[in-house]
């Protein structure tokens, strides 16, 4: 389940303290593994807890989050490992002092006491990394910092855990080699091998979310490691989904601001340079020549633009539509090429838009007479973050009874409407914004409505009267004799 940086409201200290007088007592740690995926714009981090009951009927882990760390978090999700369904999960309150969240995560069903189980973490970091150095010429490298806290906090006792932190590739620059942590283990407490970082084994650790424990011995470590590949950031993307039935049609149309967040270019770009790094097969990883984009299958009339017009230098490959309630695996694939190479630091503009058919995401539910149309919240792109997202559904004129489900809430919602070319009362539309979007929020917003036939006949009574007003006034108008002065 998806979590999101919303103001919800938090428990005080004080309150917290009789939950975690219980919660410490309920389970303990066997082992801690937490591996951090290193990248670009997202960074991706899997904790395993494999943890045993200390009591019997114990039903409820409590997960603990430095601040840091939540501020940066965009999807955080807890499953049992080997099953796919996800545990409920729960913000219960803040510890004020050490700026600790607590989550309470419900196990499908109790455990026995000394019965175990493990508990997979999976959480997406977005803007957790940042180039250093800050510049770089259009031939040099691309250099990634990331910080964190080295040992995961849980107001369990931990009898082991470790840290790995894996690189995209084996050049490492630099990496923190913590001291101070003599009471956890007597080895060395860091190692190397190709692109994976080992910190620990730690053993013996207490209930380390105490404000002691945090200030004492928390440790906090930094890796500079090279990064081969763009850092992409959208800062805005604006989808707009429009339903036709007169049509048979569903438009979406996104409007995207695209981000290059790797290092500015230092000095000034060289055509040259580029044409001749393309040549080679060597492109700087801080430029961004294009991306590949999947969109759904059965798609027509694709159109790509930017400010200054048509975008020619894509390359579209469709696929036919699939019939609906079959397990689809094909899909569109646009290769999309910026009218100029998106380097560090740049932005980049442009609109992406298609039709396809409503059978394909539509459906009618004869028992509530409603129809069910699915609208993807986005379109993934690989490794890339989404800053603010906007999605628009527009309706057909005269829709009622309406009601949507996103897949995970929204920060707001809005529900206005949309007035366009021979439209009389205008088209119900619901608007959704979205933080901090990445692939792991390509889900579906299923919206269901109503449409009398009053409404369908809207459209066509539209037309006929205002074909019927061009003619009386053109009438009108041949009959009225605007001349000042008559001919005699």
């Amino acid at each position: 389940m998806a979590r999101w940086r919303f103001n919800l409201p938090l428990l005080l200290l004080a309150a917290l303290q009789p939950w975690l007088a219980l919660a410490e007592h309920s389970f303990e740690n066997t082992a801690i593994v937490r591996t951090v995926e290193l990248g670009g714009a997202l960074v991706h981090v899997t904790t395993t807890y494999a943890i045993k009951a200390l009591e019997d009927g114990s039903s409820v882990y409590t997960l603990a989050i430095p601040r840091d760390e939540h501020q940066k978090t965009s999807w955080l999700e807890v499953k049992i490992k080997g099953q796919s369904a996800i545990l409920p999960l729960d913000l219960v309150g803040q510890d004020i002092k050490t700026g600790i969240l607590y989550y309470a995560a419900e196990l499908p069903k109790p455990l026995k006491l000394n019965a175990t189980t493990n508990l997979v973490v999976e959480t997406v970091q977005t803007h957790a990394t940042y180039p250093w150095p800050a510049e770089a010429g259009q031939k040099d490298p691309q250099s990634l910092k990331y910080e964190t806290e080295l040992l995961v906090l849980s107001p369990y006792v931990t009898a082991v855990q470790r840290t790995k932190i894996r690189t995209p590739s084996p050049q490492v620059h630099s990496f923190t080699k913590p001291e101070g942590l003599e009471a956890f283990t007597l080895e060395d407490p860091v190692t190397k091998s190709g692109a994976t970082l080992t910190y620990g084994p730690y053993k013996n650790i207490p209930q380390s979310t105490s404000e002691d424990f945090v200030e004492d011995k928390q440790k906090r470590v930094t890796v500079h490691y090279e990064c081969d590949f763009p850092v992409i950031e959208i800062s805005k993307l604006t989808r707009a989904a429009e339903i036709s039935h007169w049509g048979a049609n569903l438009n979406i149309e996104d409007n995207i601001v695209l981000h290059n967040g790797g290092p500015k270019l230092k000095g000034h770009f060289s055509r040259l340079e580029h044409q001749s790094s393309a040549y080679f097969g060597r492109s700087p990883p801080h430029v961004i020549p294009g991306m590949t984009l999947h969109l759904p299958a059965g798609i027509q009339n694709v159109y790509y633009y930017d400010f200054i017009g048509n975008v020619s230098t894509s390359r579209l490959r469709t696929a036919p539509s699939v019939p609906k309630g079959s397990p689809s695996t094909q899909f569109s694939v646009l290769e999309l090429k910026p009218r100029y190479p998106v380097l560090g630091g740049w932005n980049y503009s442009f609109t992406l838009g298609w039709d396809s058919p409503l059978r394909d995401s539509a459906g009618y539910d004869s028992k509530t007479g409603k129809w069910v149309v699915a609208i993807p919240v986005m379109t993934p792109i690989p490794s890339a973050v989404i800053d603010q997202a906007e999605v628009k559904i527009v309706l057909p004129e005269g829709a009622t009874d309406f009601d949507f489900y996103p897949p995970f809430p929204a920060s707001m919602n809005e529900v206005a409407s949309h007035i366009t070319y021979l439209d009389t009362i205008g088209r119900p539309t619901i608007t959704l914004h979205y933080n901090q979007l990445t692939d792991k929020h390509s889900g579906i917003i299923y919206v269901t409505y109503r449409v009398p036939f009053s409404a369908h006949m809207k459209k066509p009574l539209a037309v006929a009267t205002a074909f019927i007003g061009v003619f009386v006034l053109a009438l009108t108008w041949r009959r009225v004799d605007t001349r000042i002065q008559r001919q005699k």
